[in-house]
């Protein structure tokens, strides 16, 4: 809607000085930063008939790599023994460049340990799929993980608390 001077109406420009202070936060890029796969008993592992043993292991590591550019890396192991062996060990390092602009401090961690991994998690399980197909073994699908829950209930432990706001849409 145009005023009588021809320029936008206040609903349209909430900054009339022409400064951008809304919050911004978008995902800049991702690329795989680490990826092992070792078989370390091939081929005697092949040989044996009883399904594996899986353990699945996940870290979540953010860092600040510009003044308004965050690095979260989430980290994924998957260890399976059969009969006592290892069958196989996958280690991916997946990364995402997160762009943040005028977030508030309080809401920089949770959305780089909660949502940040959230984002990247579908990507990471893929490259661990395939690369546990490529080395010989049915693909793992992983699970979906409440990465927000599990921030929350890691902050809860160390005694952090954040707003009722923090991770909700």
């Amino acid at each position: 809607m145009m005023d009588e001077q021809g320029n936008a109406g206040a609903a349209n420009e909430p900054y009339m000085n022409g400064a951008d202070t809304a919050p911004a936060a978008g995902l800049i890029s991702q690329y795989v930063k680490d990826l092992s796969f070792e078989n370390p008993n091939a081929p005697a592992v092949f040989q044996e008939q009883t399904a594996p043993e899986i353990n699945v292991q996940f870290d979540i590591g953010a860092a600040q790599v510009g003044e308004e550019v965050h690095e979260v890396t989430l980290k994924i192991e998957v260890r399976a023994t059969i009969a006592g062996k290892t069958a196989f060990i996958a280690e991916l390092a997946y990364a995402g460049l997160f762009g943040l602009r005028n977030v508030p401090e309080e809401h920089v961690q949770p959305f780089l340990l909660g949502e940040g991994p959230r984002l990247l998690f579908p990507f990471a399980r893929r490259v661990v799929a395939d690369a546990i197909r490529d080395g010989g073994f049915p693909p793992l699908l992983l699970e979906p993980i409440d990465f927000q829950a599990l921030f929350l209930q890691q902050a809860q432990q160390q005694g952090i608390q954040f707003g009722n706001d923090v991770g909700q849409a």
